[in-house]
């Protein structure tokens, strides 16, 4: 089991950096869709959009955490300057942001229709839907940081 942990260390250290990422994106969703709806009054349904800046916004702390601990944790330097490195990040992200916001329309708008009651915590269509898009992106996220940005 230990080897297997060994050989599998940077995709393990990659799932928690994810789902670290994930807490403090799905926190921060939480607090902005609870919050952002009572200063923009058009939050939960811009033009057919349901909660864009909530989104937004927790996704872009969610990227900047992951950054730190992808740096920190996870990947070893490749071979471009930390300048370079950090614009390819911000590029990859950006376009899993994109990804991750049709998604979660997608899964809110047409898949996932009623709470799920997990007993100790309900978790609301949007909850749903946001863990949904994250889950999916993350799966394309490993492979392109790997080898593009951190290729070493």
């Amino acid at each position: 089991m230990r080897a297997l942990l060994l050989r599998h260390k940077q995709v393990l250290l990659f799932i928690i950096a994810g789902g670290l990422s994930a807490v403090v994106e799905i926190g921060s969703f939480k607090l902005f869709s609870i919050y952002l709806p009572h200063i923009i009054l058009q939050e939960q349904d811009f033009h057919g959009i349901h909660y864009p800046f909530s989104n937004i916004l927790s996704t872009t702390c969610g990227i900047l955490f992951n950054y730190f601990l992808s740096i920190w944790f996870v990947f070893e330097r490749g071979k471009h300057s930390k300048k370079k490195e950090f614009v390819y990040f911000m590029i990859v992200s950006f376009i899993s942001t994109l990804l991750s916001l049709t998604f979660f329309q997608v899964f809110y708008s047409f898949v996932f229709k009623s709470n799920i009651n997990l007993i100790f915590y309900t978790l609301s269509p949007e909850m749903i839907s946001k863990i949904a898009a994250i889950v999916l992106v993350s799966i394309l996220n490993y492979s392109v940081k790997k080898k593009v940005i951190f290729n070493g």
